[in-house]
């Protein structure tokens, strides 16, 4: 699987030539299926993140790209569904989509509804994650960042990579996001980490790991 790790989306043009360049085609002649499911997990959650989010709505921009076609996969839904009906919808697909919210929820809903396990077999589709839906592809996400508890405690993730993620490094709306805060999180994750801003993203080909960035952020 093909990675880009975004803080905020397909925020600058950086970004999306990374998209494009994962994807090997344009993003127009590319399918879609959006997960929408880590913004229901979020303590301040609300229906309307969703919405936005599959919509194309939200100023994040992942799903108005330009698909070819957008489909939604809702992880909650899918251990009610034959399973071999919504794999091949995911295999069919060039990109996930990945939502932003709340990094264990999202977590805890990969590997119940069965996608965490069938990601590994997936070496030619992108995976675009926002915000928590990068964060999930980390090995922990630090107590900081914990919400939603999931039944076993802790804070660890589905260690896709072996890096760690502090998002929206200095925004004006994450007051507790700032630089400082983010050295003290690193302190304790116990592992390589990077901070990133909104207008940066992580791409991972093959293990190789490149920042793509029009801003801020730090490696640890």
């Amino acid at each position: 699987m093909k990675l880009l790790l975004t803080d905020s989306g397909i925020k600058n043009p950086s970004i999306r030539e990374a998209l494009v360049d994962l994807l090997g085609k344009p993003i127009d002649e590319s399918s879609a299926l959006c997960i929408p499911t880590a913004g229901y997990g979020a303590p301040d959650a609300d229906p309307g993140g969703p919405w936005r989010f599959i919509s194309g709505s939200s100023p994040l921009l992942m799903t108005g790209l330009g698909w070819k076609s957008v489909g939604v996969l809702e992880l909650t839904a899918l251990p009610s569904i034959d399973k071999a009906h919504w794999v091949s919808w995911v295999r069919e697909a060039d990109v996930l989509l990945v939502n932003g919210g709340d990094a264990l929820y999202l977590c805890h809903w990969m590997r119940a509804s069965g996608l965490a396990d069938l990601l590994p077999s997936l070496p030619d589709t992108v995976y675009v994650g926002l915000s928590a839906g990068s964060m999930v592809m980390t090995p922990r996400i630090g107590e900081e960042f914990v919400g939603w508890k999931p039944p076993a405690g802790g804070d660890d993730t589905l260690g896709v990579v072996d890096f760690s993620i502090f998002p929206h490094l200095d925004h004006p709306a994450c007051p507790d996001n700032s630089t400082a805060a983010a050295e003290r999180w690193a302190a304790q994750i116990a592992g390589p980490a990077y901070a990133i801003d909104e207008q940066t993203a992580i791409k991972v080909t093959d293990g190789t790991v490149e920042v793509i960035s029009e801003g801020h952020w730090k490696a640890f």
